[in-house]
């Protein structure tokens, strides 16, 4: 009887920890972006907002996923080990350009500024605003700093807590507009999503990036499993759990915000962008409390993140240069956040923005390696020639989101040019799926043939 007691206690502990974990994962990625993307795409899908909620869903969740998967089966213990099998340098590149770009020159810094537009400039008069500014990320990063500097609390803080709040304030959203929907479904969508609304919410759902954050993450959320004492096959089986039910939780959201940007044209007109179809949505429903209400639900939702990002920033880079301290890194990113939001966050944007789209088909063929061939003989030749033939096309990608300045440029009109018009799905911003295949497939057909044998890479578990 008593041990029939301690194995219920057990597993009445396993699956709370396995909960702790997912709202760990969620919490560190799910931002500002996640919450209002989907809204807006509701407005333009109008009646096919199913349909284009599903597309939303595969690009904006299934490479998440995929992501967690990677790490969990090559037994990686962050960004750099799962890049290393396409060489030291890379991995060494790779880490510093994801961390600085989902970091302080972008991710970070737009988290702060985010949550000053959303939960405080509305009420703080015109000329006091600069100062304001000033003092509410200053008072953000702070706070992310303390939190952060042990990091086996991270669990708590972000798991337990402040994650569980930000899920409770949406359900409670949630639960006043659809028990009180604003009307039918019954509306005209926007020109891209009348023949092909599951498509356009694919690409809308490429916009999250989350992929590539999550890539930056995983050294955190696999040190938090770890910290519970879990070790080997268990912490692999964790991770792939707790990631795997994160997610699922994001998909049901997703299709909550779809549905309530739908709904919402029955009471207003398709606004410019996400966040103020949200505010508007928000402010229709619970009157003045709304603008406060938005404002603690969003904060809550980039601050988490932000907590994620200078976490792992410190984690991956002490790791990368083990000379400086974990407290060391955690201070440069935190205060480098500080200033970029304050003194220049939209010039930054402008030129980080590129960099995300170099960095994301880049990160997808590690991805797709990593899932498929990291425990074979010849995964060492497959890694090589996949990110070889991906890096063009990731490039021109980058040249083509670039400011004017850039663009403008006659050889780089030209570049783009035959690009777009030689290259399946370019011109969508895709064109590195077709050359990421083929050099995916030319690098199995070197590794079979025995070609580069030397290129054996094994990855040797961290855990």
């Amino acid at each position: 009887m008593q041990n029939d007691l301690e194995e219920k206690k057990s597993k009445k502990n396993k699956f709370f920890q396995l909960l702790v974990v997912s709202s760990l994962i969620f919490g560190m990625f799910f931002g500002s972006g996640n919450l209002i993307f989907p809204v807006h795409l509701g407005q333009m899908a109008g009646n096919n907002w199913f349909s284009a909620a599903i597309g939303f869903a595969v690009s904006g969740s299934l490479f998440p996923l995929l992501a967690i998967l990677a790490v969990v089966v090559t037994k990686s213990d962050g960004l750099y080990d799962l890049a290393k099998p396409v060489g030291r340098h890379y991995a060494a590149l790779f880490l510093v350009l994801v961390h600085l770009t989902i970091g302080p020159f972008f991710g970070t810094p737009r988290t702060a500024a985010t949550a000053y537009e959303m939960a405080i400039k509305p009420f703080v008069p015109a000329q006091f605003d600069r100062f304001s500014m000033l003092v509410f990320t200053a008072l953000f990063f702070g706070v992310a700093y303390l939190l952060t500097l042990h990091q086996s609390r991270l669990l708590k803080y972000v798991g337990k807590y402040l994650n569980t709040i930000f899920l409770v304030l949406l359900a409670v959203v949630f639960l006043v507009a659809f028990l009180n929907p604003m009307g039918g479904l019954n509306h005209m969508p926007t020109t891209a999503y009348q023949t092909t609304a599951t498509v356009s919410g694919m690409l809308e759902g490429y916009n999250t990036v989350d992929a590539v954050a999550l890539l930056a993450l995983s050294v955190t959320f696999v040190h938090a499993v770890r910290s519970l004492g879990y070790r080997d096959k268990e912490l692999s089986k964790v991770t792939a759990k707790a990631g795997t039910l994160s997610i699922v939780l994001e998909v049901l959201i997703y299709f909550g915000l779809v549905l309530l940007g739908a709904f919402s044209l029955n009471k207003m007109k398709l606004s410019a962008n996400g966040g103020d179809a949200l505010s508007s949505i928000v402010n229709l429903y619970f009157g003045n409390f709304g603008a406060a209400l938005l404002g603690v639900l969003v904060t809550l939702g980039v601050f988490t993140t932000a907590m994620g990002l200078v976490a792992s920033f410190a984690q991956d880079f002490h790791k990368l240069f083990p000379k400086v301290s974990y407290l060391a890194w955690l201070r440069v990113t935190c205060f480098v956040s500080f200033v970029v939001a304050n003194a220049g966050l939209d010039t930054i944007i402008t030129w980080s923005l590129p960099v995300l789209m170099l960095l994301y088909p880049l990160s997808l063929a590690l991805i797709l390696v990593s899932l498929t061939v990291h425990a074979k003989p010849y995964a060492g030749v497959v890694y090589k020639m996949t990110i070889a033939f991906t890096v063009v096309p990731a490039v021109l990608d980058m040249l083509n989101s670039s400011p004017a300045v850039v663009t403008n440029l006659t050889f780089v009109k030209y570049l783009i040019g035959v690009y777009h018009q030689y290259v399946p799905f370019a011109s969508l911003g895709l064109g590195w799926i077709t050359p990421t295949l083929l050099g995916f497939f030319v690098g199995l057909l070197l590794g079979k043939m025995g070609v580069f044998v030397n290129s054996r890479v094994t990855q040797e578990s961290k855990y």
